[in-house]
């Protein structure tokens, strides 16, 4: 069985972007950012719904596009509007039975790459193993927390975590590492 891995970047106050998406206030550069970059070379799926796959948009991602090249990408969106031709595959429905499908293919971690409102619906269905938070030290005050309860997903039964480890770097982001407890 496969381990599906929040690996992201979050506030002090639990914030993963500003108001309106807005990222630029997080550290791009750095050995927190090399580290990242190994462990993106470690997953070969990622996971994201529509507002973070669109992100990439701003920065020069085609519609259809990977953001990664070498992970198998899954966007999960009731409405999200791809190319016939598109190299990731929109999960529309039945979003459940898509993740349980690939946590029992063989292959490496899959890497859930946001953003806060698929992630608290990935911790409420329980389907979160491992977090790795790149643990910044700003707040925002607002913006897209690292669990999004729009919608009424009932975040609040994510569970409990145990902490594997924190490595903190010259700059002030920790990294945080956190597996499942059993229930």
């Amino acid at each position: 069985m496969r381990e599906i891995i929040y690996d992201v970047a979050v506030t002090l106050d639990g914030y993963i972007a500003a108001p309106g998406g807005d990222v630029s206030a997080f550290p791009q550069s750095g050995p927190h950012a090399e580290a990242y970059a190994q462990r993106l070379a470690t997953y070969d799926t990622v996971l994201m719904g529509r507002a973070t796959y669109e992100f990439a948009y701003d920065f020069g991602l085609p519609a259809g596009a990977r953001a990664y090249p070498h992970m198998a990408h899954y966007i999960f969106s009731g409405g999200i509007a791809l190319p016939e031709d598109a190299a990731v595959t929109a999960v529309r429905s039945r979003w459940r039975d898509c993740v349980d499908a690939l946590k029992a293919q063989t292959g490496a971690a899959i890497y859930l790459c946001g953003g806060g409102r698929f992630a608290g619906w990935m911790l409420s269905e329980n389907l979160i193993d491992r977090l790795v938070l790149k643990r910044v030290p700003i707040t925002l005050g607002g913006g897209i927390p690292l669990f999004d309860a729009k919608g009424g997903i009932p975040v609040s039964e994510g569970g409990t975590w145990h902490c594997l480890g924190a490595t903190p770097y010259e700059n002030g982001v920790v990294l945080e590492t956190y597996a499942r407890r059993p229930a």
